[in-house]
């Protein structure tokens, strides 16, 4: 059987796709290497952004009936100990609900099932090891191996959608992978139970210890709290610096040192690579669309992706569905994808670059959240930074940085 489409990777880009491809009756073949409930690391952070698609898949009921705590707030934390808190559904610039904490494993696998009952066929433990080329050398398929010792296996689809994650196969073997430390993050992700957290709030933290990177406290349900670092990958490379060593500092830090005094680690720290969206990759060629993590999607600042990867799940399908209708899945008839996707997720990605580069600098993260800390104006004037709310021209403007100093 030849599907209409071929998507590589159950995770949230993946399962999204599949299920906004069933709203246009396209058959799916959807294929994971990994078996469902899987462990994904990952700040477990599902933004208001995810909310908002997963309310146009009818999942949010049950997505918030999973074992959660919500975000109300986030705080912000400078390394001289200023700290500005943002509330985000009562903001008059975010206007956004907030959003909730769950872990990936939980989360990842209520999609994976509601995917796997609409797609056509779905291939768990399904290893794909390179795609399937036409004569006209437009992609055509994917061929792989059930386990390591399993024999070559091949499938045939119009169009392969790759959400196979920040080491993506289908970006490999098309020729679009591109690991630029500049714009990469590596983190540690380790869970603990015992810490002292806050209510409904998500913590991060620039530190002395983690400059130039962050460190996260999330809160979970039953006590659990995902705790993390985060740091460019261009700088650890340069710097030699060893992240396990750094999230041992911040947790020695004396701001936090009482909060985890009865804290018991549940894991030892986990790394993963994040392909961060301060670089526009190209996601797209005959033949293929390239999703989530293995697009290059991950918010610079926040390190949130979840919802980046449902967007690009839905522009995917919706593209595919033009694409098969035109009978073209060339380059040129799937460029709408790339138009649709960056024009919905762009100018936050710009401005949640800008936010990154200030997170840099301990004296410019110790003035402007000082400034938000004492004033109202100023605190507005980030939110709106975060939502998208202030114009990008006005960003690119130095007038703009010139008169937040005067606030």
């Amino acid at each position: 059987m030849k599907y209409d489409l071929i998507i590589v990777g159950g995770g949230p880009a993946g399962a999204a796709a599949t299920l906004f491809a069933k709203k246009y009756d396209l058959s799916v073949l959807l294929i994971d290497k990994e078996h469902f409930p899987r462990d994904k690391i990952c700040g477990d952070a599902v933004s208001g952004k995810s909310m908002t698609i997963l309310k146009e898949l009818d999942l949010l009921e049950e997505a918030s009936r999973l074992a959660h705590c919500r975000i109300d707030s986030i705080l912000f934390g400078s390394p001289s100990g200023h700290q500005l808190s943002i509330g985000l559904s009562e903001n008059r610039h975010l206007k956004m609900p907030g959003g909730l904490l769950i872990k990936r494993k939980e989360f990842d696998a209520l999609l994976f099932e509601k995917a796997s009952r609409v797609a056509d066929r779905v291939e768990n433990g399904f290893k794909v090891t390179g795609l399937l080329w036409d004569e006209e050398e437009t992609v055509c398929g994917v061929r792989g191996r059930y386990g390591e010792s399993g024999g070559t296996v091949e499938f045939q689809g119009r169009l392969v959608l790759g959400a196979d994650g920040f080491n993506s196969i289908v970006a490999r073997k098309s020729g679009l992978y591109n690991h630029d430390p500049r714009h990469w993050v590596v983190a540690l992700r380790q869970y603990y139970t015992g810490v002292q957290t806050r209510d409904n709030q998500i913590e991060i933290h620039y530190l002395r210890e983690t400059q130039p990177g962050y460190f996260w406290i999330f809160p979970l349900a039953g006590g659990w709290t995902n705790v993390g670092v985060g740091m460019l990958h261009d700088t650890i490379k340069k710097e030699k610096i060893d992240l396990k060593r750094v999230l041992a500092a911040a947790l020695e830090n004396e701001v936090f040192k009482k909060r985890f005094a009865a804290a018991k680690p549940m894991e030892e720290p986990r790394g993963w690579n994040l392909p961060v969206g301060s670089l526009h990759r190209q996601n797209h060629g005959d033949g293929f669309m390239l999703l989530g993590d293995a697009a290059g999607l991950i918010d610079p600042f926040t390190g949130e992706g979840i919802g980046n990867a449902l967007y690009s799940g839905k522009f995917a399908a919706e593209t595919a569905f033009r694409a098969l209708l035109r009978d073209d899945v060339s380059e040129e008839s799937l460029k709408e994808y790339d138009y649709h996707l960056w024009k919905k997720l762009g100018n936050e990605l710009s401005v949640s670059t800008r936010l990154q580069k200030v997170g840099r600098h301990q004296a410019l993260l110790n003035f402007v959240i000082g400034k938000a800390e004492r004033s109202e104006e100023v605190r507005d004037i980030i939110s709106g930074m975060m939502r998208n709310a202030v114009p990008k021209k006005q960003l690119a403007n130095p007038l703009f940085y010139l008169k937040l100093l005067f606030k």
